[in-house]
């Protein structure tokens, strides 16, 4: 599964590219931490049973707060977040909730699988598999399996080895191995290569182009 790196990278990524001449230091760093926040939840499962991806890997979490910013910016006679941070806070934290959501949640639904719609719905989905063009079979697709999963996988028959827990539903006698993933696969490095590099590159330019305005 993503590290937490890998989010952070993904999220990395997303600020780069949404954040446009509002980007600097601070707002993508607001980014890089919407990313990171949805892995928190590896901590509560050690005081809840099946917390982990399904108290802050539920998509409600950032249909709530894309609501919530909506109604700030859009409804709203005076921006709460305009008055405190700026008038490009607004926009930071629309990216920050999209960085949140394809940095920090679509990663592990696209591998092994969230509780998505957690409180209302106590199940984990995956959306994983293959699409290709046979010459004998035509398109063959296994994301979509119409056949029930029995049982379905809920928060009570559904853990995930973290860290914090690395040997669920065991009883943990003696010293026990804790490890906690930094990249383990190729294109996970490669994300944080890529991510690496075009948020440094954008950052630089930002200070270049202050340090140029400053002189003049």
């Amino acid at each position: 599964m993503p590290s937490t790196l890998v989010h952070v990278a993904i999220g990395g990524l997303v600020g780069a590219a949404l954040l446009g001449d509002r980007f600097t230091p601070r707002a993508i760093a607001v980014v890089l931490v919407a990313a990171a926040i949805p892995d928190l939840d590896s901590v509560l499962t050690t005081f809840v049973g099946g917390a982990h991806r399904s108290a802050l890997h539920t998509l409600l979490l950032p249909t709530v707060l894309a609501a919530g910013l909506y109604w700030d910016n859009q409804v709203s006679d005076r921006s709460w977040l305009g008055e405190r941070f700026g008038p490009d806070a607004g926009y930071v934290a629309a990216v920050a909730v999209v960085g949140l959501a394809a940095g920090g949640i679509l990663p592990d639904l696209f591998t092994n699988g969230v509780n998505a719609f957690w409180p209302l719905h106590d199940q984990f989905y995956t959306v994983n598999g293959e699409l290709l063009l046979s010459d004998q079979r035509g398109i063959v697709q296994t994301f979509v399996d119409l056949s029930p999963e029995k049982p379905a996988s809920t928060t009570d028959n559904t853990r995930y080895s973290t860290g914090a827990d690395p040997k669920p539903w065991t009883e943990q006698e003696g010293p026990v191995e804790r490890t906690f993933p930094v990249v383990t696969a190729g294109w996970q490095l490669m994300v944080v290569l890529l991510s690496t590099v075009s948020v440094g590159v954008r950052t630089w330019q930002v200070r270049r182009s202050d340090s140029l305005n400053s002189r003049r």
